[in-house]
C-alpha cells in the first residue's frame, strides 16, 4: 500500500465532538458523535488529500458562533498518518452503532514479502559480488544451497561444520541433509592444495555452471573485536555472530551478510548491527497470488480479435463427443497447453467453457468440454455445482491426462472429486486396478504417540477424510437396501489401499489410480520421490491447501505443492485447478472467510 500524500497546510486543531469521519466510498466527511472516543491515528481522508478543513467549515453544529466562543474542551491534535498507519488493517474496533454500516472487509493473504538487508542493497546498486556467511540450518534445509548464490561467495565457520557433524545420525530428513552437505564439502576440497583453501575454492568445481563464487572456509581462529558482553561464548550462534563481526573488519569494503533460517539467530545479529537475510533460495515464488491457476478468462472481444479464420470439427473420444476450434490471434501466446478458459457473455448468450489442447504460436486449439453438472454425466453420483469443479473433473475423468494437482480452501471438494473419479474408473471403466491413497503424517496438534497394527491399521486414523467422503458416496445408492449397500462398501474397501509415504521409496505403480492427500505438507524432494513412482498407466493426484501447512519448516512459496503446480504447469498430460468456492456448507465458507 502506498504512503498516503502529506498535507500541503497544517493540520487543524479540532474538537473532540467535532473531529471528521472517514467513510469509504464517499467524498462527504461526516461528523462523529459527540460521545464517541477518537483515536488520535485515525487517517483523515481531507488531510490525506492534501485538503485541511477548518474547524469551523468541519463542525456541522446549529450554533457555530457560540462553539467558536467556547474555550475548547479537551482538545485533540490531529496526527499526520504514518507508515505504520498505512498498513494498519482497515477492520478497526467498532466505535459506535453509526460504523456498523459497512460490510466485513474481505480478508486478504498477507503478502510473503522477500526483504533484504541494507548492505545486500547497496551492494546490488554498486554491482560488487557479496560474501554470505552460512549458518547450519541453511545447509540441513537445502543441500544444494552451497551452488544457489550465483556469482557471490560463501564462507562456512568452524562452527557450521561443528553443528553439521552432530546431526549427521539418524534416519531423519535432517540427518540425511546432513550427510550430503558432508560429501559435498568432501568432493569440492579433493585434490586441493592446503594453502589453496585459505584462497578460496571454486564452487563450479562439480559441474555447477550458475554457482560463479568460491566456498571458503574459517581456517584459523580469527583475533579481532569480540561480540558485547554477557552474551554465553560457547553458544554455537554467538561464535558465528563473532566470525561475521571480525569478517567485517578483515574485509573493509566487502559486504558481509548472514544467512540464517533462525529467526531468533537473525534478530540478534540485527540487534549487534550486522546484516543477516532469510535463506529465500528455495521458494518457487516470492507471492503465492502469482501461483498458477489453471483457468483463465478470456476478454469479451476474444471471438473478434481471434476468430477470423477460424475453423471447427468435432471428434469422439472416450465415449464423448467433443468440439475442436482452431484460433489465430494476439491472445494465444499468453495461455498455456491444458489450461481452461472461459467466456461468460454479460447479455445473456450462451457461455464458453473449453480447454487449450495444443499451441504453436499465435494459433491455439481449443476444445469444449464435458457438462459433469448435469445429472446424466454424473461420476459415482457426484455432480460439479460450479465451475472450477467442472473444470476438476474434465481433468480427472481424461485418461491422457498422468498428473492433476487440486489446490483449494476447506470444503472445496478436492478429496471427493478425487475419490468419485477414481472409483468410477476403477470399478466402472476398469481403467485402473485399485485406488492408492497416502499421506504425510503431520499431526495439526500434538502428536498421540505410536499406534498399533499394520501399516493399514497405522494409517486410518490419518485417513479419516477418506471415510467421510466415502460415506458420502455411499449414501447414494440406494437401490440396494442396506445388504446391497454394505455389499458396495466391502467391494469399494477391496479395492483402495492405504499406504505409508515412508515405505514408497524403490516402488513402481502400474495401472494404479494414485491420490497424495495434503500435499502441501511435503518438501520439494518428497514429491519428487512420489511423484517418480508411477509406471505406465498410472494417474497421480495431489489434493492440498497452501494455506493450511502444518509442517514448521515450510512456507506457501517453498511447500512441494507450489513445486510442482509451477514446474509441471504447459506439460501436455497434466492438469491443475484452482477451486475457488466453497461447497461444504455456510457454516464452513463463512468461516474459512472471516476466521
Amino acid at each position: 500500500m502506498p504512503l498516503p500524500k502529506l498535507p500541503t497546510k497544517p493540520a487543524a486543531l479540532l474538537l473532540a465532538k467535532d473531529y471528521p469521519k472517514a467513510e469509504p466510498r464517499k467524498s462527504a466527511v461526516r461528523a462523529a458523535p459527540a460521545a464517541a472516543q477518537v483515536h488520535p491515528l485515525d487517517p483523515v481522508e481531507d488531510l490525506i488529500s492534501g485538503k485541511a478543513v477548518p474547524a469551523l467549515k468541519a463542525a456541522r453544529s446549529a450554533k457555530p458562533k457560540a462553539a467558536t466562543a467556547a474555550p475548547p474542551p479537551a482538545p485533540v491534535l490531529v496526527a499526520l498518518p504514518t507508515h505504520a498507519d498505512a498498513e494498519r488493517p482497515a477492520a478497526r474496533a467498532k466505535q459506535s452503532d453509526n460504523e456498523l454500516d459497512t460490510p466485513h472487509p474481505a480478508k486478504h493473504k498477507p503478502v510473503e514479502a522477500i526483504i533484504k538487508s541494507s548492505t545486500s542493497r547497496q551492494a546490488d546498486k554498486s554491482g560488487t559480488s557479496k560474501m554470505f556467511v552460512l549458518d547450519t540450518n541453511v545447509l540441513m534445509h537445502d543441500p544444494s544451497s552451497l551452488f544457489r548464490f550465483e556469482e557471490h561467495d560463501v564462507y562456512l565457520p568452524m562452527m557450521t561444520l561443528e553443528e553439521l557433524d552432530d546431526h549427521k545420525k539418524g534416519m531423519s530428513e535432517v540427518a540425511r541433509n546432513a550427510r550430503q552437505v558432508s560429501r559435498t564439502l568432501d568432493a569440492l576440497i579433493a585434490n586441493i592444495d592446503d594453502h589453496a583453501i585459505e584462497a578460496g575454492i571454486p564452487l563450479a568445481k562439480l559441474g555447477n555452471k550458475d554457482a560463479k563464487g568460491r566456498l571458503f572456509f574459517q581456517t584459523r581462529l580469527q583475533n579481532g573485536p569480540t561480540l558485547p558482553e554477557g552474551l554465553p561464548v560457547g553458544k554455537a550462534d554467538n561464535q558465528i555472530l563473532g566470525v561475521v563481526r571480525n569478517l567485517e573488519t578483515e574485509l573493509p569494503g566487502r559486504a558481509i551478510v548472514l544467512v540464517s533460517k533462525d529467526i531468533n539467530m537473525r534478530i540478534k545479529a540485527r540487534a549487534l548491527g550486522l546484516p543477516a537475510e532469510d535463506y529465500f533460495n528455495d521458494h518457487v515464488l516470492e507471492d503465492t497470488d502469482l501461483l498458477y491457476s489453471g483457468i483463465v478468462q478470456l476478454p469479451d472481444d476474444f471471438w473478434n480479435k481471434n476468430g477470423k479464420d477460424m475453423e471447427s470439427w468435432q471428434e469422439n473420444k472416450n465415449g464423448s463427443s467433443s468440439t475442436f476450434y482452431r484460433v489465430t490471434g494476439p491472445t494465444i501466446p499468453t495461455l498455456l497447453v491444458n489450461q481452461f478458459v472461459f467466456l461468460e457473455p454479460k447479455n445473456g448468450e450462451t457461455p464458453f467453457y473449453g480447454q487449450v489442447k495444443q499451441l504453436t504460436g499465435k494459433t491455439a486449439v481449443l476444445r469444449t468440454l464435458r457438462d459433469f453438472s448435469h445429472s446424466k454425466n454424473n461420476v459415482w453420483g457426484v455432480t460439479a455445482r460450479n465451475r472450477e469443479q467442472n473444470f476438476a473433473l474434465n481433468l480427472l475423468m481424461d485418461p491422457e491426462c498422468d498428473f492433476v494437482t487440486l489446490l483449494g480452501q476447506a470444503g472445496t471438494g478436492k478429496t471427493l472429486l478425487a475419490l468419485a473419479a477414481g472409483l468410477a474408473q476403477v470399478l466402472e471403466t476398469k481403467l485402473y486396478n485399485e485406488i492408492i491413497v497416502t499421506r504425510v503424517t503431520v499431526p495439526v496438534g500434538e502428536d498421540i504417540g505410536f499406534l498399533p497394527g499394520t501399516e493399514e491399521e497405522k494409517m486410518s486414523p490419518w485417513m479419516g477424510a477418506f471415510d467421510d467422503n466415502l460415506e458420502v458416496l455411499n449414501k447414494s445408492d440406494s437401490d440396494g437396501g442396506e445388504w446391497g449397500r454394505a455389499a458396495t462398501q466391502d467391494l469399494i474397501r477391496s479395492r483402495i489401499k492405504i499406504k505409508s509415504l515412508n515405505f514408497m521409496r524403490g516402488r513402481t505403480f502400474v495401472n494404479k489410480f494414485l491420490i497424495i492427500d495434503e500435499a502441501q505438507n511435503l518438501t520439494p524432494k518428497q514429491l519428487k520421490t512420489l511423484v517418480t513412482r508411477a509406471g505406465p498407466g498410472t494417474k497421480i493426484l495431489c489434493l492440498g491447501n497452501i494455506a493450511q501447512i502444518d509442517t514448521p519448516y515450510l512456507t506457501e512459496g517453498s511447500s512441494g505443492l507450489t513445486y510442482v503446480v509451477d514446474r509441471f504447469k504447459g506439460w501436455s498430460h497434466s492438469g491443475h485447478v484452482t477451486l475457488a468456492r466453497g461447497e461444504r456448507s455456510r457454516l464452513a465458507d463463512h468461516a474459512s472467510e472471516v476466521l
